[in-house]
């Protein structure tokens, strides 16, 4: 029997490459030409950038609504150090100098509004048909009508002294029969033009208010209770801008308040 031939060997393939490396062998990072191992980490990364500490400090503030003007100054610091340093939080600086701002704002508006007695505005008089209050309400100093009755928050004992106060804008109208301060007996405008100064104003409102318009009013004025003093609302130069004009004289006590009307009958 005779033994078959072997068949011939066939061809060895040439070595392939591997994935990485040579076959067989691991890649050997940090030797040239060779590739870095599986998962390696590639190129340079920078390191990462910490957020500034001002500016995280001063938006807390600005929520909180902390002590007046920090946290605007807190922010301003901040977005310096921030453009200077390359620093993260420049948002959050920038949010607690703009709400900051208007926090300050509101207030700075609040403050204004509670010194000139804007605040304390109520529901108008109610009128009948012949125009006396028979409802208290708020009426502004220009809304003031002859025959009106009002009280004030002003001091008119200073205002007799002569103290420059600036007035409130604002009084209650009242019927006369009930407990007032002040009760106007005339109302006038002034010429158009440029403010012709406070010393001119108050001169021409003396003159006006004195004399024939108390006399028109009130009869007899010599016969009026001697607690009552003439008074007068006249424009300031800052009002003067927003087109006031007006004048109004009225009949107050400095000593408390009064009841009933000094107007004569058929004035």
């Amino acid at each position: 029997m005779s033994i078959p031939p072997q068949p011939p060997s066939s061809p060895q393939p040439y070595p392939q490459p591997g994935p990485y490396g040579q076959p067989g062998q691991a890649g050997h990072p940090g030797l040239p030409g060779q590739a870095a191992p599986y998962g390696g980490p590639q190129g340079w990364y920078p390191p990462p950038q910490k957020t500034n500490a001002l500016a995280v400090v001063a938006f807390v503030m600005s929520i909180v609504c902390a002590v007046p003007f920090i946290p605007l100054v807190l922010g301003l610091i901040a977005l310096s150090q921030i453009r200077k340093g390359g620093e993260k939080g420049k948002g959050l600086a920038i949010a607690a100098v703009v709400i900051h701002g208007v926090t300050i704002a509101f207030y700075a508006i609040l403050v204004i509004l509670g010194l000139s007695g804007a605040l304390d505005d109520g529901p108008p008089p109610r009128r009948d048909t012949s125009g006396q209050v028979t409802t208290p309400g708020s009426s502004d100093v220009e809304d003031i009508r002859k025959g009106d009755c009002f009280n004030t928050e002003d001091d008119l004992a200073k205002t007799q002294e002569g103290d420059n106060t600036q007035a409130r804008f604002t009084v209650r109208t009242v019927p006369c029969h009930q407990p007032h301060e002040g009760e106007a007996y005339a109302v006038f405008n002034l010429e158009g033009g440029p403010y012709p100064g406070t010393d001119k104003v108050v001169a021409t409102a003396e003159e006006k208010c004195g004399g024939r318009a108390l006399t028109d009013y009130t009869g007899d004025a010599a016969k009026l209770p001697k607690t009552l003093e003439v008074f007068y609302y006249y424009p300031q130069s800052s009002s003067w801008s927003l087109g006031d004009r007006e004048v109004t004289c009225f009949l107050g006590t400095a000593e408390g308040t009064s009841t009933g009307s000094v107007r004569a009958s058929g004035s």
